[in-house]
């Protein structure tokens, strides 16, 4: 695997890291409208969320130097498929069998765009 497949990885992890720290920032906010916001902004949750975008986004910057965007913008949809059983187990959020047939072919879909540029 190359550093570049690596960085889209990192960038997917931490992506993933992300979004799951901004939806406990946005577990308990008690104030409605821009009390609300800043209440949910100002969490350290949140705050690390938005940092973890930042860096998942140099780590995509360098996936982007060796691989297609046509194939390392689709592969960053396995945070679906991370992001999707984390939110069942941890959070409770339903999960039928139309999502699991959605996640499915995302990751069938990500296979056969990455076995496609086998060398990037």
């Amino acid at each position: 695997m190359t550093p570049y497949w690596l960085a889209l990885l990192a960038a997917i992890g931490v992506g993933v890291a992300g979004q799951l720290l901004l939806k406990l920032g946005s577990d308990n906010v008690t104030a409605t409208g821009a009390g609300g916001m800043a209440q949910q902004l100002l969490r350290p949750t949140t705050m690390a969320g938005l940092v973890c975008y930042g860096l998942a986004a140099l780590f995509y910057i360098i996936a982007l130097r060796k691989i297609p965007v046509s194939v390392a913008l689709p592969s960053a949809a396995l945070q679906y498929l991370v992001v999707a059983g984390v939110g069942w187990i941890a959070f409770r959020e339903p999960f039928g069998w139309m999502q699991g047939l959605g996640l499915a072919l995302i990751l069938v879909g990500v296979s056969m765009l990455a076995l496609s540029t086998r060398g990037a």
